[in-house]
């Protein structure tokens, strides 16, 4: 374990649930990252000022004991450390109804309250996107000096928001180095949680944080969960005709971008070659 990413300021990743988290993939993301990181629940976040109950109401349950307790919503924020050493910060919440500019500030101060310099917030939306393909995954930031340095793309997208592009401006412009991940779910499956999500969130998240994580049962699911999605696409020919096209898109753009990368490579020998 190096002194450097022990001295490091804690990273924080977040996730919430709704209009933000088709097929559950962000969510699922922050929770199996908690425990493959052994992070500890340290707070947990009063929601009531943010959320209208009839639309996210309180969930009553029994304890180990068989006391019936009644789950308010709010934010779960988790503690814990990453393979190198460096703290890491995790936050599972639910998109608020209410004061989301405020909702915001409050997660904000948590993060400020630990040190955090660098926030990851994960997104999932439906697209048309084959699920026999590796879903896409995009990466973007409010601040232009994070997007110069990570070479990120500024996003186009105009239009109404959800709460990860809220936190993600907010957080930019209160000074963190804020990235906003997202990937694509296929909209035909949109009731079902979707693992392969999941799966390519964790990846590219990882990707960008400089850490290595297996989680070989989240491959396993991923691998059910295309086998059953096939399945059901199967006993619809206007929906398994659908997916074909969308399968035969992906590919001719796949294949458009892999000659690109190729003449682009081939000029850049070239140069090299001619000393330019």
């Amino acid at each position: 374990m190096s002194t450097s990413d022990r001295e490091l300021p804690p990273i924080l990743v977040v996730a919430f649930e709704g209009w933000n988290d088709a097929g559950s993939a962000a969510t699922t993301a922050v929770d199996l990252l908690a425990d493959e990181w052994d992070a500890d629940v340290v707070d947990v976040l009063e929601g009531e000022p943010y959320y209208d109950l009839q639309v996210n109401r309180p969930i009553v349950s029994r304890d180990e004991q068989g006391v019936r307790t009644i789950t308010w919503p709010g934010t779960e924020v988790l503690f814990g450390v990453l393979p190198g050493g460096r703290p890491v910060l995790l936050m599972h919440s639910i998109e608020p109804s209410l004061k989301w500019r405020s909702f915001v500030a409050e997660l904000l101060e948590v993060a400020d309250s630990y040190g955090v310099t660098e926030i990851y917030t994960l997104g999932a939306l439906l697209a048309d996107v084959p699920h026999t393909r590796a879903l896409p995954t995009s990466a973007t930031s409010h601040s232009p000096e994070v997007r110069q340095r990570l070479n990120l793309p500024e996003s186009e997208y105009e239009g109404p928001t959800g709460i990860v592009g809220v936190f993600d401006a907010l957080a930019g412009i209160a000074g963190y180095d804020a990235v906003s991940l997202w990937v694509s779910v296929p909209h035909y499956v949109s009731e079902m949680p979707s693992p392969k999500a999941t799966a390519a969130l964790i990846a590219a998240l990882t990707a960008y944080m400089g850490v290595q994580v297996d989680l070989p049962e989240l491959q396993e699911d991923s691998e059910r969960w295309e086998s059953a999605v096939t399945e059901l696409t199967s006993d619809n020919p206007e929906i398994e005709g659908y997916v074909a096209q969308l399968e035969s898109s992906r590919d001719a753009a796949e294949s458009a971008e892999a000659t690109g990368d190729a003449i682009a490579a081939e000029f850049e020998r070239y140069l090299r070659r001619h000393g330019k």
